[in-house]
């Protein structure tokens, strides 16, 4: 396969051709449940057939039992009244059954798909975008599009289905008065297309201001946002901050809900009054000498009018619902269509033996080209990058944060790489795992390029151990399992006593079963690293990526988890990044980068030697040593 492909960018859309474009796609989510549709429509045809039967009952009542006095054609007619009622309403709570489970379908087909596809997502998409934007697309547009995907393709067959079929028996008691009844029928379809319009684009102002306050809660009332607003201070100014946030919303919510609501009303007050036009019109032609009416079918008619009223007002707020939903549905498709630059190939190799060496060949990284893939159309404004941005060494600066990099670590050997903040350290360490990919050469796994290994060999390849410590908010043994699922009680306790945690562990009034507070706050750093050194003993992978792993520990926690460490690196191909040279002097092979480019290699002693940037690190780093 070829790595140099550009990635896949969707090509414009016509302003004009968008909506039809959309509704065709948002179609297609249904196809999967075409066969439950099918039923609910054919429920929906029924119970509107039912349903228009009765004005017909009641002419014939008024017209033919009542003056007549035929009390058994009365009660025939009555009795079919009755269960034209029943029968309409049987119809109805099976359709909305049917309907509403087709439509929680399709929110899980939505949810789940955007999940997997961010689940794909390269590195760069998640220092780009915030949390709570992620959260607000799955939670609050998804969810927002609820009634639309539940009711609206039900409320759109039903209504349309009772219009039809209202319509040609009012022509069938009457045209004359059906015309009268449906002049004003294009206005009404004009004004409600107006309407939807308008909704949409407070729609999609709003989804982006619920964003924002989910984005802000996130990251505000987080543990290391309440600790951080506490220490600062800043408590006061974040709740004022949030309070803005929300007014905002408040005042998007009202205008939604208020645009075009007089209009509307309008809309309603004028069917209303119809039935009244039909009686004048009537009795003026009966005045005037013109063809006359029977009560019967004047009675039947305006009930068939005022049914009329019902499921037209009803289709013209269907429509505005369904212009409004777009907005949302717009949102959706956004991150449905970012293009996935983490992919298998199409014929993937599997390692069944992984021997484990690594090697970087004329390796380049270029940062902003995995930015420009990344980004979502719809990226939240103002979004930052992620604190990994600096961490990782990019900061978002143009040109290539790694460039001719060529690097062997034999399997089961080491390498260490150290080099100034920004030189690009933790970028190539991400490179093998994959969490980013090349811009440039390429990186192999025992002789085979990571990009041409399937995802299950390369996870059961390499372990991370990074200064960023994550654990669920769930129990220790839980966490632990995260890596190995199957993971026996016994397999638990020896990476535990490995890890040099299980001690402590066992200490704790619940065991393995403490929950570990979110993020692992009820750990110390030292505790939380060696549960995570437990976690990848678990996983036991034959290679190993150490990311500054103890940089972030004081010196005698950090002398407990190198220990934990060295007992996780034995025999396996380590690939250290490091901040403090102390933990690295031991290395096979040691490389100095600046600015993306290889510096300096060596043995500790070499480059001693050599007397250059490595050994000003070295003298650096033992004037920052504390005096014992």
């Amino acid at each position: 396969m070829r790595h140099d492909e550009p990635a896949w960018t969707p090509p414009p859309q016509a302003p004009g051709q968008e909506p039809p474009r959309q509704m065709r796609r948002i179609l297609r989510l249904f196809r999967p449940y075409r066969g439950r549709l099918a039923i609910v429509g054919l429920l929906v045809c029924a119970a509107s057939l039912v349903s228009v039967a009765t004005p017909f009952l009641l002419r014939e009542i008024l017209d033919t039992a009542i003056p007549q006095g035929r009390t058994g054609l009365l009660s025939l007619l009555a009795l079919g009244m009755i269960l034209s009622a029943v029968v309409t309403s049987v119809f109805g709570v099976l359709q909305t059954l049917i309907s509403t489970s087709v439509g929680q379908r399709v929110m899980h087909d939505l949810r789940t798909a955007v999940y997997g596809r961010l689940q794909s997502m390269s590195l760069a998409f998640f220092t780009r975008t915030r949390t709570g934007e992620v959260q607000s697309r799955i939670a609050n547009d998804i969810g927002g599009m609820q009634a639309t995907v539940t009711s609206t393709a039900t409320s759109l067959v039903s209504n349309l289905t009772s219009v039809i079929a209202t319509i040609v028996a009012m022509l069938a008691l009457d045209w004359r008065l059906t015309v009268v009844s449906l002049l004003l029928l294009p206005g009404f379809v004009w004004i409600s297309r107006r309407v939807g319009r308008e909704r949409k684009k407070i729609a999609t102002q709003r989804q982006k201001q619920m964003a924002a306050m989910a984005a802000t809660v996130t990251e505000s009332l987080s543990v290391s946002g309440i600790v951080l607003g506490r220490t600062m201070g800043r408590a006061d100014s974040l709740t004022k901050s949030f309070a803005d946030e929300s007014e905002r919303l408040v005042d998007l919510e009202i205008r939604s809900n208020m645009a075009g609501r007089w209009r509307m009303a309008v809309i309603s007050i004028v069917m209303a009054a119809m039935p009244a036009v039909i009686y004048w019109s009537a009795g003026l032609a009966f005045q005037m000498g013109g063809p006359t009416v029977s009560i019967g079918t004047l009675v039947a008619f305006v009930s068939l009018q005022q049914g009329l009223f019902r499921p037209t007002v009803s289709l013209l707020s269907t429509g505005v619902q369904i212009q409004t939903s777009l907005a949302l549905f717009q949102r959706i498709f956004e991150y449905l269509d970012l293009p996935v630059d983490i992919s298998e190939p199409e014929k993937p190799v599997r390692l069944d033996t992984i021997k484990g060496e690594v090697r970087f060949e004329d390796v380049e990284f270029r940062y902003e080209e995995h930015v420009e893939r990344a980004e979502p159309s719809g990226h939240a404004e103002g979004a930052e990058p992620s604190e990994h941005a600096e961490h990782d060494g990019r900061g978002g600066r143009p040109g290539p944060t790694l460039q001719g990099i060529d690097l062997v670590i034999p399997a089961g050997g080491s390498l260490a790489v150290v080099g100034a903040t920004g030189s690009g350290k933790s970028t190539l360490s991400h490179l093998v795992p994959r969490l980013y990919d090349v811009t440039g050469g390429r990186v192999t796994l025992d002789g085979v390029d990571v990009r041409d290994l399937d995802f299950d060999t390369l996870a059961r390849a390499v372990g991370v151990v990074s200064q960023e410590t994550y654990l669920f908010h769930a129990s220790v043994a839980d966490n632990l399992r995260f890596a190995k699922p199957d993971a026996t009680d016994e397999e638990l306790v020896a990476a535990a006593r490995a890890a040099q945690i299980h001690d402590h562990i066992a200490s704790l009034p619940d065991g393995y079963d403490t929950v570990v507070g979110e993020r692992g706050h009820r750990f110390s750093g030292g505790e939380k690293q060696r549960l995570a050194i437990a976690r990848t003993i678990l996983r036991d992978p034959p290679v190993l990526i150490l990311d500054e792993a103890t940089s972030a520990l004081d010196t005698r926690t950090e002398r407990a988890v190198q220990e934990a460490i060295d007992a996780l690196s034995a025999d396996r191909t380590t690939l250290t990044i490091a901040h403090r040279l102390s933990t690295v002097r031991g290395a096979d092979q040691i490389v100095v980068l600046d600015g993306g480019r290889t510096a300096e290699r060596g043995t500790h002693e070499e480059l001693l030697a050599r007397d250059g940037r490595y050994a000003a690190l070295v003298r650096r780093d033992a004037q920052l040593e504390p005096t014992p």
